[in-house]
């Protein structure tokens, strides 16, 4: 998929799983280009382009990755769909852990004393993301979430 839609290719320097390596580890420890070139062993240059090329290629893959809700399947005739009648699907806010700056730190530390990133996500009934909304500070309250994600351009339909 990254080859055929996203269009990354392996290199003389590395293959396309390497790439995408490259910004999954980033993404999920949030290293500084100075330690993600020695457990790499390539130079920050290396580690630079390539962050960018694999994160260009997952924007232009989001419409394969995130799909839009579309009419809901009628299940009236299984029991236990009876009381979720209307219901397009759940939604659920978790905190994940980060690394920020010091200056930072106490927007993100979140009630429980960590440092993290407050995410809404929301699910349809066949359990696809349809809607996800990152970034927000760990001290954010899941209410606050919500009503950004409502008041979105492209936000959370209702």
């Amino acid at each position: 998929m990254f080859g055929t839609i996203g269009r990354l290719r392996p290199t003389n320097n590395l293959t396309v799983d390497e790439q995408v390596a490259i910004l999954l580890y980033f993404l999920a420890h949030h290293q500084k280009n100075r330690t993600m070139k020695t457990n790499f062993m390539r130079s920050g240059k290396t580690i630079s382009r390539y962050f960018n090329r694999v994160l260009n290629a997952v924007l232009k893959l989001q419409g394969h990755l995130l799909k839009a809700p579309s009419s809901i399947p009628e299940y009236s005739t299984d029991a236990k769909w009876k009381w979720f009648k209307n219901c397009i699907g759940a939604l659920d806010g978790t905190h994940i852990e980060v690394k920020v700056s010091e200056d930072d730190k106490p927007r993100y530390r979140n009630r429980k004393g960590h440092t993290s990133t407050n995410v809404l996500g929301v699910c349809s009934q066949d359990m696809q993301f349809i809607y996800v909304l990152a970034d927000w500070e760990g001290s954010a309250a899941d209410g606050r979430v919500l009503r950004d994600a409502l008041s979105r351009i492209n936000g959370l339909p209702i």
